[in-house]
């Protein structure tokens, strides 16, 4: 027990008892609570908590995006109405008539000797950059990118690690009114081409290669493939981080080192382009593996204000904060976490692989930086969990005040793994949303319990509905993860989408003017989310909707297994589970492991959650921000082709799965 809080005692089932409550104290210091104060003096409301904030928010919508506005001090011109067509989703427009530039807004005054970022490469490199530091390079870049011809909706794309020079390359573009789009150097050719082959960048950003598993990996040659397919490029600047970085741009078009690059130009005062409120900001990518990647244009303003809300409302952080999320530059958290200094937190990065040189690492960094905030994976705190690291007995994580989930749902015992072994004391937040919205849809509420296994709260100003296929809102049973009213950090549009029919297709096809995001949920007791896996990966063995988290949780359990994927492999006029294990090394699937995965899964799930076939796998496909792919499996197992393997990180993967003669009986 904690003087903030209290752990609650790890029952089984999800949500039998709160795991963790904040104390009264802790939530009377929370920014939700001074937030209620102020929303309660402006508007003459009496509002006591955050579920009747959050009702006050999807209410009134354009009042609770101008206190957004306002609790961020948001640089820019507000005038005119804050919403118009508030009823039309797509086609509402939130402060039509605003001005603001999104990096003018992250570059906010304040101390130049205080610390911006700090950075680690695995063991290999530790950087603190000051706000000055950081103020200075954006500068020179930003008069490099200018003289480049880089201007108002030109598209500055990047292959580049977690690095500090990638933000100062994305708030350069940012402050001139171009779109910056990124992607991580461990995508194949490619991959590169066929994301920012459909953008045409004016300047391409790159690495001369990266550190990982404690191996410098070159991508000189993969960039001599790739560079001279981007006509459009002007410049190709090289980011020394293996120290090849003159090399590598020697052999390349219009290659030039960042030195070379930003040398004619000393640091001066910053120029910032204000525009319209949904002007593009940021060009994510959908991941791929059904086709060509999405290109999916996210607004300055509406990320922004997104991007507040969460950070300091959902995850309770205040200036000062030091934020750290274990991404990469091919993940919308990358997105999320550099709009922290729109805040004033101090951004932790860190790139490489989370278990180099062991796995303390990352451990090591939360302790002697100070993390307020410590972001990852579900897969990664399993991981932990597995093998029986403990970091709360090894570890100063006294600062630590929050922890947050995402990529997948976060298991039953993992929530529990995290305030036995990580810290008692502490906000945990299973989040989960998208790059689609560059942001989240349900999340943390720092003022409520956190239950085992249920993700807390609908995020504020998100009108989220769970509905059934007839289009009905159910509660206690399972259906599509909604939002019914429009919110600001929808995409602005997809890139080559003239008449919208893409963007349409991808989110009101199923229910007309209601988003649907394509994740199968479930509210709970307490008001709070679990999300079961992806609509498109349910499974439907005798008609019955089985959500594919669902087994996993179960499965994930027995020790000799690393990880799973579950799929639905059509037979004899229906469908049946199958699923793929992968191993602990030495583990073998035989009789009696086979009895125990089967007995979790229908004593954990049920019987229709057993799958007809346990089968084991040396390795499971995954994109390349780390999510299992169960569709690309699905297809290999019926024969059919996986239309883009460059969207994965190991698509030799899918081999494995191929006529396996298992699933011929």
């Amino acid at each position: 027990m904690g003087a903030d809080g209290n752990a609650g005692m790890v029952q089984d089932g999800v949500g039998s008892a709160p795991l963790w409550t904040p104390s009264p104290e802790r939530v009377a210091r929370t920014q939700i609570a001074a937030f209620l104060a102020r929303v309660n003096a402006r508007h003459g409301t009496a509002l006591t908590c955050y579920r009747g904030l959050h009702a006050w928010s999807i209410a009134h919508p354009a009042a609770f995006w101008e206190e957004i506005w306002d609790l961020g001090g948001v640089i820019g011109s507000r005038s005119g109405p804050s919403l118009v067509d508030g009823d039309r989703m797509p086609g509402a427009r939130f402060f039509p008539e605003a001005r603001l530039n999104y990096a003018e807004n992250l570059l906010r005054p304040r101390a130049r000797d205080s610390i911006a970022l700090v950075f680690r490469g695995e063991d290999k490199v530790e950087r603190h950059i000051s706000f000055g530091e950081l103020s200075d390079l954006v500068s020179r870049l930003q008069q490099a990118l200018r003289a480049a011809g880089v201007g108002v909706g030109d598209r500055v794309a990047a292959t580049l690690p977690n690095l500090p020079e990638t933000i100062a390359v994305m708030l350069a573009a940012s402050s001139l009114g171009a779109v910056f789009s990124s992607c991580s150097p461990d995508f194949g050719e490619r991959g590169i081409l066929d994301r920012f082959g459909q953008i045409e960048p004016k300047v391409y950003v790159a690495c001369d290669g990266y550190w990982y598993n404690g191996k410098p990996v070159s991508i000189a040659e993969k960039l001599k493939a790739a560079v001279p397919q981007l006509p459009s490029v002007v410049a190709t600047v090289i980011v020394p981080y293996l120290g090849q970085a003159e090399e590598v741009a020697g052999a390349l078009p219009n290659g030039v080192t960042l030195d070379a690059f930003i040398a004619p130009f000393a640091p001066a005062p910053l120029s910032f382009e204000r525009l319209p409120f949904n002007h593009p900001l940021f060009i994510l990518f959908s991941s791929g593996t059904t086709g060509a990647p999405k290109c999916i244009v996210h607004g300055a303003g509406g990320t922004l204000l997104q991007h507040i809300k969460e950070h300091r409302l959902q995850c309770d952080l205040a200036p000062g904060d030091r934020l750290f999320y274990f991404t990469t530059c091919g993940w919308m958290m990358w997105n999320w976490l550099v709009s922290g200094l729109a805040s004033d937190l101090t951004l932790c990065l860190y790139d490489g692989s989370p278990f180099a040189p062991n796995a303390a690492v990352l451990w090591d960094y939360a302790a002697q930086e100070r993390f307020a905030l410590f972001g990852t994976s579900a897969k990664y705190i399993d991981q932990l969990r597995k093998e029986g690291v403990r970091p709360g007995a090894t570890h100063d994580l006294s600062a630590l005040k929050a922890v947050t989930s995402t990529g997948s749902p976060l298991a039953p015992e993992s929530f529990a793994f995290v305030y036995e072994a990580i810290k008692p004391d502490l906000h945990l937040a299973s989040i989960s949303g998208g790059t689609d919205i560059v942001s989240c849809f349900v999340l943390g509420d720092p003022t409520a319990p956190v239950y085992r296994g249920e993700i807390q709260a609908p995020g504020l100003g998100m009108a989220i509905e769970v509905w059934s296929d007839e289009g009905r809102p159910v509660t206690g049973e399972r259906g599509e993860l909604v939002c019914v009213k429009p919110f600001p950090c929808m995409p602005v549009m997809f890139w080559n989408d003239p008449e919208g029919a893409k963007y349409h297709a991808a989110y009101f096809e199923r229910f007309p003017n209601v988003w649907c995001h394509g994740d199968f949920a479930e509210w709970t007791a307490h008001g709070g989310l679990i999300i079961h896996g992806r609509s498109d990966a349910t499974l439907n063995p005798q008609g019955v909707r089985i959500g594919t988290a669902e087994i996993y949780a179960q499965a994930e359990q027995i020790p000799e297994i690393v990880e799973a994927i579950a799929i639905g492999q059509e037979w004899d006029n229906d469908v049946r589970v199958v699923l793929f294990v992968r191993l602990r090394e030495g583990a073998v699937l035989d009789a009696e492991l086979d009895k125990r995965i089967r007995t979790q899964i229908r004593t954990g799930a049920s019987p229709r959650h057993v799958p007809a076939r346990i089968l084991a796998v040396a390795d499971i496909p995954r994109t390349r921000s780390g999510k299992i792919t169960e569709l690309a499996v699905r297809d290999v197992v019926h024969g059919r082709p996986v239309k883009n393997t460059e969207a994965l990180a190991n698509p030799e993967s899918l081999e494995l799965f191929r006529d396996r003669p298992e699933l011929a009986q």
